[in-house]
């Protein structure tokens, strides 16, 4: 969780979609022409829950700002193990 956190941070690209799992792995991260980029200035992981032994689910706040305005992204992220690595495989977002 926290590599990706700071592959947004550093707009590594590459490594989001490595650690993606393939099953729900988007063909590519490029922002819309014109989309400001979000600066990440922060993480909190709330929770921590393996589920078995390869799957996994991460309770996260992460705050960023765009255009001078702070915003919070609250997910529960899954993560399945395969393959020696974990990949992410979705989340779902909470309103804070």
């Amino acid at each position: 969780m926290r590599s990706r956190y700071s592959a947004y941070a550093l707009d590594d690209r590459a490594y989001l979609l490595a650690s993606w799992h393939p099953d729900t792995r988007p063909h590519s991260l490029e922002p819309a022409p014109g989309e400001p980029r979000a600066k990440w200035i922060g993480l909190k992981v709330l929770r921590h829950c393996p589920v078995g032994e390869t799957h996994a689910e991460v309770e996260f706040v992460a705050r960023y700002r765009v255009g001078g305005r702070a915003f919070r992204l609250h997910e529960v992220s899954r993560f399945d193990f395969e393959k020696g690595r974990w990949y992410y495989r979705d989340g779902t977002l909470h309103s804070s």
